[in-house]
């Protein structure tokens, strides 16, 4: 694990401060110190909240304090890493339509990346994302890895509204859209898949899972909409 910093976050909360950078190395041990501090089971610890490069750890002032609590923290740092403490995270699949109405900017992506339509999708495709946090939206995934040569500039006026599950990219990073809203990534495709259940506020993944995106049909779309809509 990557060496952090510990300091206080009102009277309540503890921060675990990395490298302020956005990078691999750096989101696996923002994953692994989240795991430990969850199998710990640390007296008065409420809830974790892990970024990009680092990991905010909420505790009851009524049952610990900061000492106890970033004392725990930095102690799990020096712990050896183990298949449930690795930062490794599971693997989701997600499919996805890409190009046509399921993501309207598929063909400026290519023309910016100087590519083919499908080798952009071959791309984007072809590996595995970390999910550096959830944020924006419920549940929408902030995810790092993406090829740079789908680096993309955002739209210049953002859309109203975003079909729930669509596909995009922002910059340096890739991300779905859970649920629908306004945006400004730039839509490659679309998920039939229901991402967050607003009912229960369940979703497929957490931070620090891996996500993957499998190219798929309109038919085999359509078939998995009809399903999600059945339950």
């Amino acid at each position: 694990m990557l060496p952090f910093t510990i300091c206080p976050v009102g009277d309540t909360a503890v921060l675990a401060r990395f490298e302020q950078r956005i990078a691999q190395d750096i989101g696996a041990s923002v994953t692994a110190l989240n795991l430990r501090v969850a199998a710990a089971k640390i007296h008065g610890v409420v809830e974790t909240v892990p970024a990009f490069a680092s990991l905010l750890v909420f505790y009851d002032p009524l049952q610990t304090d900061y000492d106890a609590v970033a004392s725990a923290v930095q102690a799990l740092a020096q712990t050896a890493d183990s298949g449930a403490s690795a930062g490794q995270g599971r693997l989701v699949e997600i499919p996805v339509r890409y190009g046509g109405s399921f993501g309207p900017d598929l063909p400026f992506v290519a023309k910016h990346a100087g590519l083919s339509e499908q080798e952009v999708i071959a791309r984007h495709a072809g590996r595995e994302y970390r999910i550096y946090m959830l944020g924006f939206l419920p549940g929408f995934p902030y995810l790092g890895g993406l090829d740079e040569r789908l680096f993309t500039p955002r739209l210049d006026t953002p859309r109203t509204v975003i079909p729930a599950g669509s596909v995009g990219i922002g910059g340096e990073q890739t991300g779905v859209y859970p649920i629908a809203s306004p945006g400004g990534w730039q839509l490659i495709g679309r998920t039939p898949l229901t991402l967050f259940d607003p009912g229960t506020g369940k979703l497929p993944y957490a931070a620090g899972d891996r996500i993957r995106f499998c190219p798929i049909s309109e038919a085999e779309f359509e078939a998995i909409a009809q399903k999600e809509a059945i339950g």
